[in-house]
């Protein structure tokens, strides 16, 4: 039997900073959290979404890495062993940005005064620099991950993934190489991906002009748009093909007011007949939708500006004009015609934009690399529609299916210079090689000078860390991983790369790794306290790090876990890390106590040997866990840490204890034994319980109550049997209800907290609570009454089997005069708010008319109206008032 650690006595107070970094590290330097993969435990694996190296955890980081933590803590405590794998991405265009400015700013110079070669050695430099910035906050949060194990995007075992798996989609056809639209960032010059484009709405100019002849008796047709200069590139004008205002110009051509060139008509079923003038101007290569129907006609596609977005190759006076400035340009020179129909007017309209840099983006036709993704997604929505894959809340499935059953086909080559660099070499007479990892380029071949799509490498992720493509120890335990943790919002980009990758490399492997990932967990995002996103331009974003230095981690922890389930958002504020806070001090003030008085999680006496009292907290704590298990199994995280809370602060604090303070005082050796075993086995579970979600704290409670090495390692609590004591339980109920009911009046009356008083109690025979006098006695701060009594105040209580009458003589502690006067008071208020409500209620008129929320209020006013009359008229009658 296990006994609390003498050597080991709390301070006087939790205070968080002293104990939370020493603990952490004794956890590391154990070796807890390093996994065995020659172990014959059941395994239990997660990988960490990969922040950006350069980067820091936001509260969305802190959400996700509290959530996963929680999960592989409880695992572990249940026997299986537990991979939990951090790392990070390179971050291919975050990077780069952040060191082309920083090399601008400190020397003056670019990326191409340096070089490819230069620049790409001074981004390690860079990311040398950063050292550990992530792993320390990912340290001040408690995540027990395996540092031994950590990976990076492009260190070289994932090289060598990221080679492995592109020369084989290569080989199979499933990576091209071809010409279409893409977002495109002229200040990044480069493609970016549909996450990286962020859509608002901007206050622009619609205009209208005219094609053809200027002649209203002649061929002509009125087209408009908000980007007048792409009409540069226009090869076309589409009509919808049952718009009988336009049938006789289809087939015919019209001519472009600035270039040698003739624009067919073209009927479409694209075209919306109803909007606008019913025609649109068709630019290819500059709008993805004019894209599609230049493709269906094979119209022209020429593309009319370079990679930073200024005009070139038209001919015209307006090449070399940035696009911002041709576009009021052509506007001009329109009008000097005598094209534009229509005045020009602001018109209001939502343009993608680029994240990292803010500037529109500009669709634009390039010569990407892309793959082929029909079989790849197919099989990624297979794996959710046959329960390999379970996404959770299953409220998500239809938007994946929705995604992987119409994804188009993924551009993954980018500009830029940081990142994994294609394995396509260019030869001679237009020679394309694919080098694998263990092969060599021919010689005299040229590299392709594009890298990787960030989201390609990460795609890798979860088998690619444990050594993909070799088949290693930690494939052969810890793949398929059993949960992937990450927000709804990255959905369709990074957890589809992900399914389509292990799907593809799953079949390779054998069955039973046919998926990434066996759980899908999709959180909410973090708001504010009023519901609202947080952004740094809204001044509302909460550093996580400040929360843990001011509430300490547990409490930033909890606030976090105990709102959490799964697809939904979270509100979070100061409020509920304070409230955190308080709870993390009220398990330390009541395991001291507890081991103030001999509080021994030993093997228990026989349940007959135990009170009612004892047996119905024993019972709550087996109730308890189930829900906890059950929430936690069903990652709903809320449920289980409500579940936690209430018991931890309700039932054992508010009750228990203040019970368990009357056993010890029975002067009965054996009863205060019994007492000390029971809250000793409560806390000694509940501590377990709690401590996956609030590890510092409880670690540093649960070792001095058991003297045992650490809570990280513990068992899980098990629910204790299929014994329960109903009798015991409804007893503690009425119990509870008598004592609130006396407090209450005493509240009411005035009575100080600490204040005795002379009570006599009828029908505690009836309703079986005979045995609980101390205890009411105790917590309701009652004496017995003598032979000289007399009552001034009667109390009925209605229980389960009967009424208990409390009578207490409050003579020379209450000014009865003076308390009946200000119940009068507050009970003519409450008759006064009553009948105004209900006349309000009463009134069909105002029924009519109101909005429903102001009945909704006007009916929870009546409510407590209602409550309140009840409530004094029975205080006053108590004390002989009318």
């Amino acid at each position: 039997m296990s006994t609390p650690d003498p050597s080991h006595e709390l301070p006087k107070s939790w205070d968080p900073a002293e104990h939370e970094a020493q603990l952490y590290q004794g956890w590391v330097d154990a070796g807890y959290f390093t996994a065995d993969a020659a172990s014959d435990r059941p395994a239990f694996s997660i990988v960490i979404p990969p922040p950006n190296v350069n980067g820091s955890l936001h509260m969305g980081h802190a959400y996700e890495h509290v959530l996963m933590d929680t999960l592989a803590r409880r695992r572990r405590m249940q026997g299986y062993e537990v991979l939990w794998l951090p790392g990070m991405d390179h971050a291919a265009i975050a990077m780069q940005t952040m060191v082309e400015r920083k090399i601008a700013a400190e020397d003056g110079l670019t990326r191409d005064d340096l070089g490819r070669d230069a620049f790409i050695e001074r981004v390690w430099t860079e990311k040398a620099e950063i050292g550990d910035n992530i792993g320390t906050q990912m340290r001040r949060l408690g995540d027990g991950v395996d540092w031994s194990r950590e990976r990076f995007t492009m260190d070289d075992g994932l090289s060598r993934a990221v080679q492995t798996v592109f020369k084989q989609m290569y080989d199979e056809g499933l990576i091209y190489r071809a010409e279409r639209l893409v977002n495109w960032s002229p200040v990044l010059k480069t493609a970016i991906s549909d996450i990286e484009v962020s859509y608002s709405d901007v206050e622009g100019e619609l205009v209208s002009f005219r094609y053809g002849s200027l002649d209203d008796d002649q061929p002509h047709i009125v087209v408009a748009t908000t980007r007048v200069e792409t009409m540069l590139g226009d090869t076309a004008i589409a009509v919808n093909p049952d718009d009988e205002r336009y049938a006789h110009l289809v087939g015919t051509t019209l001519e472009h007011p600035f270039l040698d060139r003739r624009l067919p008509i073209v009927a479409d079923d694209h075209v919306d007949p109803e909007f606008g003038s019913g025609a649109v101007k068709i630019t290819p290569a500059h709008d993805p939708n004019d894209f599609a129907i230049g493709q269906r006609h094979d119209l022209p596609m020429p593309s009319i500006m370079d990679d930073e977005a200024q005009i070139v190759g038209t001919g015209t006076p307006f090449d070399g004009m940035d696009r911002f400035e041709a576009r009021v340009k052509v506007r001009e020179a329109l009008a000097e015609q005598g094209r534009i129909v229509k005045e020009v007017r602001p018109y209001l309209h939502s343009v993608g934009h680029s994240e990292r840099t803010g500037e529109p983006i500009e669709p634009r036709l390039s010569m990407q690399w892309w793959v082929k993704v029909d079989s790849l997604a197919k099989a990624a929505g297979d794996a959710v529609r046959t329960g390999e894959t379970v996404v959770h809340p299953t409220s998500m499935e239809p938007r994946w299916f929705g995604w992987v059953d119409n994804m188009h086909d993924w551009c993954i080559s980018r500009q830029l210079w940081w990142g994994h660099r294609i394995p396509i070499w260019y030869g001679p007479d237009g020679d394309v090689v694919c080098v694998g990892p263990d092969d060599e380029a021919p010689e005299g071949y040229v590299q392709e000078t594009d890298v990787l799509d960030t989201w390609f490498s990460s795609g890798l992720w979860p088998f690619s860390t444990m050594g993909w493509p070799e088949q290693t120890a930690d494939l052969e335990k810890f793949y398929p991983t059993s949960v992937l943790v990450t927000g709804y919002d990255i959905l369709f980009f990074w957890v589809a790369r992900m399914m389509m990758f292990g799907t593809y490399v799953g079949e390779q492997m054998g069955e039973g790794r046919t998926v990434p990932f066996h759980h899908l967990f999709l959180h909410g995002l973090v708001r504010d306290e009023h519901g609202r996103k947080m952004s740094k331009s809204k001044g509302n974003g909460i550093d996580p790090l400040d929360w843990v230095e001011r509430f300490g981690a547990d409490a930033l922890r909890f606030t976090l876990a105990r709102g959490a389930n799964p697809g939904s958002d979270i509100s979070v504020g100061e409020d509920h890390a304070q409230s955190s806070r308080n709870f993390a001090t009220k398990l330390y003030n009541a395991t001291k106590f507890a081991l103030m008085n001999g509080a021994d999680p030993g093997e228990l006496p026989d349940r007959s040997e135990l009170t009612e009292v004892d047996r119905w907290i024993l019972d709550r704590l087996d109730t308890v866990l189930a829900e906890v298990d059950a929430g936690f199994e069903a990652f709903e995280f809320s449920k289980a840490c409500e579940a936690l809370y209430h018991f931890a602060w309700d039932e054992v604090c508010d009750w228990y204890l203040e019970l368990a303070k009357v056993q010890f005082a029975d002067n009965d050796e054996n009863r205060s034994r019994a007492t000390s075993l029971v809250l000793g086995t409560v806390l000694d579970k509940l501590l377990r319980a709690l401590h996956p979600v609030v590890p510092f704290v409880t670690e540093v409670l649960w070792k001095t109550l058991t003297g045992r090495e650490s809570a990280v390692i513990a068992e899980w609590p098990h629910v204790q049997g299929d014994a329960t004591d109903p009798v015991a339980a409804q007893h503690v109920d009425d119990l509870q209800r008598l004592i609130t009911e006396v407090r209450r009046f005493r509240s009411d009356q005035g009575l100080r907290p600490g204040q005795r008083v002379a009570a006599e109690v009828d029908g505690l025979d009836a309703t079986g609570l005979a045995p609980s006098r101390p205890y009411l006695d105790s917590l309701a701060r009652l004496e017995r009454a003598d032979d000289g009594f007399a009552a001034t105040a009667t109390i009925d209580v209605r229980l389960s089997a009967a009424t208990v009458t409390v009578r207490i003589d409050t003579s020379g502690t209450v000014d009865v005069a003076a308390e009946r006067k200000r119940l009068a008071k507050d009970l003519a208020a409450a008759e006064k708010e009553l009948a105004g409500t209900t006349g309000k209620l009463g009134n069909e008129q105002f029924l009519a008319k109101a909005p429903e929320h102001v009945v909704a209020k006007i009916r929870e006013r009546q409510r407590v109206a209602t409550e309140e009359v009840e409530r004094l008229g029975g205080a006053l009658a108590a004390l002989g008032g009318v």
